[in-house]
């Protein structure tokens, strides 16, 4: 069994984004936060990826606001960043309070500074194979990580177990592209499909992201099978554990990545990696010499 690790290959491009970032004499590339109210959670999440930022020269800066603040005052801040030329990124840390529609505030972020992917346009160029938009940071970590671990996508069969709008639905349009790197045989399952047994033990690489702890048990998969667990769950003892059950699982897989220490990591790196791309794609480029 090979064990997937997200850690070192986070940092290994966190290291690369830092050696062309050092190279950079003008203005750095800058990644903007927003963090509505005092959520630990959510506070916890944005100083990682503060931590990230600093690592790598990323200039990171936090734009904090109460919980009570009303959905036309955030939308006018993000409007303010979006016209902000230091600013190549921005991200709506989630969730959001109740009386704030997460879809008003993810469409009011200018697509061109959409780091997370989840903006409609960006998310519309993922699924017509436009590589011109910024792909959505969990799908495209995992895929990094099958390819930095030299794994086969295609032709193999993939499932995913889970059909959020962050992961299940963006990576199944990633894997199945006709392109070299992808072309996938992908079926999407959940919680409510019949015979999801039989469906998961037909996969060559199983994606687990369900949010539930330990969902996916050995008699779901077969022998030789990739997993990768997206789910992060905090049981009563705290301890956090995967949506697989990675001991009775690992056994049987030829690679698996761990919870945590797996997906994570990836999530963040692939952040800093769309703000640096966002950063070089808004650099004014010099005008061609007309030849005589």
């Amino acid at each position: 069994m090979k064990l997937i690790d997200g850690k070192k290959i986070a940092r290994e491009i966190q290291q690369e984004i830092a050696e062309k970032v050092v190279q950079i004499h003008k203005r750095k590339p800058g990644l903007a936060f927003i963090l509505v109210g005092n959520h630990p959670a959510s506070q916890t999440y944005v100083r990682a990826k503060q931590k990230a930022c600093a690592s790598t020269g990323i200039v990171s800066t936090l734009r904090s606001f109460p919980s009570s603040i009303k959905q036309n005052e955030l939308i006018e801040q993000i409007h303010l960043l979006n016209q902000d030329e230091t600013i190549d990124g921005i991200l709506v840390q989630l969730p959001l309070p109740l009386h704030i529609h997460e879809w008003a505030i993810m469409t009011a972020i200018a697509p061109e500074k959409d780091v997370d992917g989840f903006h409609p346009i960006n998310m519309g160029k993922l699924l017509l194979g436009d590589e011109s938009g910024f792909l959505p940071c969990t799908p495209n970590g995992i895929k990094t990580l099958l390819h930095r671990y030299h794994i086969p996508i295609s032709g193999k069969k993939v499932v995913i177990v889970g059909r959020s709008n962050i992961v299940g639905k963006p990576l199944a349009a990633m894997l199945m592209q006709k392109k070299d790197d992808c072309n996938a045989t992908v079926t999407v399952a959940h919680s409510k499909s019949e015979y999801l047994t039989e469906i998961t033990r037909e996969a060559d690489i199983l994606i687990a992201a369900v949010g539930s702890p330990h969902f996916i048990n050995e008699t779901m998969v077969r022998k030789g099978v990739v997993i990768i667990d997206v789910g992060i769950n905090r049981l009563t003892d705290q301890t956090l554990v995967g949506d697989v059950d990675f001991q009775k699982i690992a056994p049987i897989a030829s690679a698996i990545t761990p919870v945590p220490g797996g997906v994570g990591p990836m999530t963040i790196a692939m952040l800093l990696k769309n703000t640096f791309i966002s950063y070089t794609t808004s650099i004014p480029k010099a005008p061609k010499k007309t030849e005589l």
